[in-house]
């Protein structure tokens, strides 16, 4: 058997590391996300304004992230970024958060939405396996969750070039699939009137709920209480564009990284921002933005009530009928599982870089025979599945999407540091529009940030509470020296 060794190998190319940043953002939320957000500002030109700022506060960041991945081509990307900026023990409370609630929390929800649209062929996977008193429940959709998260980490564990077959495969036939979704939506809703009557009074804003007896309250919104709005909702659509960066975990087995990871950067979020606005087009275009959420058929309820908030489906329905319902549960499946294999093959390659650092489990530094950090990929995997058990995933993907938000913040920010730093640091890619263009993703999210803090403390807090509990850990891995 061969020896195992520490040090991965560069293997991936444009296309993969490509496919990687597009697979990995494309999951659910793109046929989920666009029902909330409607309720939440009630109009057609803010919807789309704000799938467009999601874009490009993402095409931005993407841009801004290349120089700091042209300078440190290693594994475990935004980990080296901040490390070097900011000190290990800031680097630390982003692997901490990362492992705890961004990565394996992400990981944890997209096998459960797998497993979700899987009980769409087969039904019984609703029912529950076990049951411990009112609030604990496993249902077998959960247990077939974790089964495809322990399937994927198995496939990596084998080879990165498993991995990336399953990642180009995947990401292709979404793609496909979206692709003609969105022309099929486009071309049939040009020829009705929906398209039209949406965007009559577009920028008419307002809140809508459904009161307990199922009437709906409309509150206007305008000035800022629609900064609010829009401040609060905005995060469902950058949770559906995130996990963009999972790229630059895995920079040590890209070839010429120095100009592989920028190029991918912007063209894997370019390209998915791209789809997402059409997809909200077409979904404009086929169905009225306001509806009832007790109506009996896709049209009706609307893009603000379809069943479950699966506006994708609905959508779909216009175009195929009854099996749109079938066709957009596979589409989905094909989906979640291939944005899963990025994020496990990517996740392990950061906790990786700590370990190697001595700032995670010793072993999760080692290579298998196939040349992959076979531990640290069951090591997420081992945690991912205990978040699926949990049934508290959907919460700790909120508290970690305004931690995340703020360690893209400060990894951007990094770039000013180390200009000043390291002035004369080789940078084979310089930041796109520097200082206007990171200093202008620093600004917007910050703002973000705050609206959320306002509108949603509760939430909020508990995000920058789960980032401070990793400070004592972190001192007791410099006590024990590293964790074993």
């Amino acid at each position: 058997m061969q020896k195992e060794t520490t040090e991965l190998k560069r293997t991936l190319g444009l296309i993969d590391a490509t496919s990687i940043v597009a697979g990995s953002m494309i999951g659910s939320g793109i046929f989920i996300v666009t029902s909330q957000m409607a309720r939440d500002v009630g109009s057609a030109g803010w919807l789309l304004f704000l799938w467009l700022l999601t874009g490009l506060i993402t095409v931005f960041a993407a841009l801004s992230y290349g120089e700091l991945a042209g300078m440190m081509p290693n594994a475990g990307g935004q980990y080296v970024y901040i490390q070097r900026a900011y000190g290990r023990m800031i680097s630390f409370l982003y692997g901490w958060t990362v492992f705890t609630v961004i990565q394996t929390g992400v990981i944890a929800a997209v096998a459960v939405a797998f497993a979700k649209y899987t009980s769409v062929f087969f039904p019984e996977l609703n029912n529950s396996l076990l049951s411990i008193g009112e609030s604990f429940t496993v249902t077998y959709a959960q247990l077939i969750g974790m089964l495809s998260i322990v399937f994927l980490t198995m496939i990596n564990s084998r080879g990165v070039q498993n991995g990336k077959t399953i990642q180009l495969i995947f990401t292709s036939a979404k793609l496909f699939a979206l692709f003609a979704l969105i022309v099929l939506g486009i071309a049939i809703g040009l020829k009705g009137d929906v398209l039209v009557e949406n965007f009559k009074n577009m920028w008419e804003a307002s809140k809508t709920t459904v009161n307990p007896d199922g009437t709906l309250s409309v509150i206007p919104l305008a000035g800022s209480a629609l900064l609010g709005a829009m401040g609060a909702t905005i995060i469902n659509s950058l949770f559906s564009s995130d996990a963009w960066n999972n790229v630059t975990f895995i920079a040590a087995e890209i070839k010429d990284p120095k100009k592989n990871i920028p190029r991918s950067l912007f063209l894997g979020t370019l390209i998915v921002t791209i789809i997402y606005i059409l997809a909200n087009i077409a979904y404009l275009s086929l169905l009225p933005l306001k509806g009832n959420p007790a109506g009996t058929d896709a049209f009706s309820q609307g893009i603000m009530f379809p069943s479950n908030d699966r506006v994708g489906a609905a959508a779909a329905s216009m175009i195929f009928g009854d099996p749109a319902v079938v066709m957009m549960a596979a589409l989905i499946m094909i989906s979640t599982f291939g944005c899963n294999n990025g994020l496990i093959l990517a996740g392990a390659r950061l906790f990786y870089a700590m370990a190697k650092d001595g700032l995670f489990f010793k072993k999760a530094a080692i290579l298998n025979e196939k040349q992959v950090p076979s531990k640290a990929l069951w090591l997420q995997c081992i945690w991912a599945c205990v978040l699926c058990l949990s049934g508290k995933y959907g919460d700790l993907l909120t508290y970690a999407t305004f931690a995340s938000l703020l360690f893209y913040i400060l990894t951007i920010a990094g770039i000013f540091v180390l200009r000043k730093k390291e002035p004369d640091a080789e940078r084979p890619y310089k930041a796109f529009g520097y200082p206007v263009v990171p200093a202008l993703y620093i600004l917007i999210t910050s703002a973000i940030c705050i609206d959320l803090l306002i509108y949603d403390t509760k939430n909020t807090g508990l995000g920058l509470v789960i980032v401070l509990l990793g400070i004592p850990f972190y001192y007791l891995t410099q006590k024990k020296g590293s964790t074993n």
